[in-house]
């Protein structure tokens, strides 16, 4: 399918663009401010969108996936990113904290139990909230599902996608020493955290052009550099939490503690072709779990922006508006 046609296809699915009711910065009271704006319908059914990343920020396009005349939408940049400041440092910046965020959020705008839309990191994160404050959560809907373990890591970042984009491939490790690949997440952490802001936003738009490149099925590895101060937070943050194993207490973190969880609804929207987060972390999530719904889109990455994912995740808000 013509990459043009499809992207023209993607709109027909979304919702017309709104602009948010509410725009504020909240103080997290520990030198974090969080940019959180609120978009729909003033007392609809409440939404919190999680960005993927860590590190990606919002996008008025995130707006675009639910019906505004019965939604109410909120959304916030996490700690470091976006709109949220001071820009790109990692002190104070954890799951744990984001976390925290999210409650912080919710008690600031009155919001009881609401639907946690996220994808990539946005679906670890919406995973990790909602099995430590489930009563929180009334229903996940998930894309592009990254369980934050090891095995993806190993498979992004240690040449399993990398086999499948040699070229792409070798552009990422080649500002890297020989003596340095063996592990490439601390060999990037120790550039992108070296200091000198030129050298950080250099590597920093190595790391972050890794992943765009692989993001859509349609790019076929075409992507251009990244603006440099989103190049350098995305990555700083990115490689800051892929460092620390996402600060989760075990590997598989997620899915040893799903049973908490299992009451809850979940709609899961896989790109059968994703090679940022290979369809086996959204299978292993869904299976056992008998409230969750998983669909394996085909001839679909990982992007948001996919237009048979975007069709599906517009499909799965528009279907929980009755429940």
């Amino acid at each position: 399918m013509d990459h043009r046609s499809g992207q023209k296809r993607a709109v027909e699915y979304l919702y017309p663009p709104v602009d948010p009711f509410d725009q504020r910065i909240l103080d997290m009271g520990d030198g974090h401010r969080i940019y959180v704006e609120q978009c729909g319908k003033p007392d609809g059914v409440p939404v919190i969108v999680f960005h993927g990343g860590p590190g990606g920020g919002c996008s008025p396009a995130m707006r675009r996936y639910f019906d505004p005349d019965h939604y109410r939408v909120v959304l916030f940049d996490q700690r470091g990113c976006g709109r949220s400041r001071p820009h790109a440092t990692v002190q104070a910046n954890t799951t744990w904290d984001l976390v925290a965020d999210v409650e912080r959020i919710r008690a600031a705008l009155g919001i009881g139990p609401f639907i946690a839309f996220g994808g990539s990191w946005g679906a670890t994160l919406a995973l990790v909230h909602a099995i430590t404050h489930p009563q929180a959560v009334r229903h996940l809907v998930l894309r592009g599902v990254f369980l934050m373990t090891q095995a993806e890591l190993d498979w992004f970042y240690g040449g399993g996608a990398g086999a499948f984009f040699p070229d792409l491939w070798q552009r990422f490790v080649a500002p890297i020493p020989e003596e340095d690949r063996a592990d490439l997440i601390a060999a990037y952490h120790r550039r992108l955290f070296s200091g000198n802001l030129a050298e950080e936003t250099r590597y920093g738009r190595a790391w972050a052009q890794w992943e765009n490149a692989l993001a859509s099925i349609h790019q076929e590895g075409m992507y251009g550099e990244s603006p440099a101060d989103y190049a350098r937070a995305f990555s700083r943050l990115e490689n800051h939490y892929f460092i620390n194993k996402g600060f989760l207490a075990e590997d598989d973190w997620i899915v040893k503690n799903r049973g908490r969880i299992e009451a809850t609804g979940a709609t899961i929207v896989q790109g059968r072709y994703d090679m940022v987060c290979p369809p086996i972390s959204a299978w292993r999530l869904a299976q056992g779990w008998n409230r969750a719904q998983l669909q394996l889109v085909g001839l679909s990455g990982h992007a948001l922006s996919e237009p048979a994912i975007s069709e599906a995740l517009v499909k799965a808000m528009d279907g929980l508006r009755g429940g």
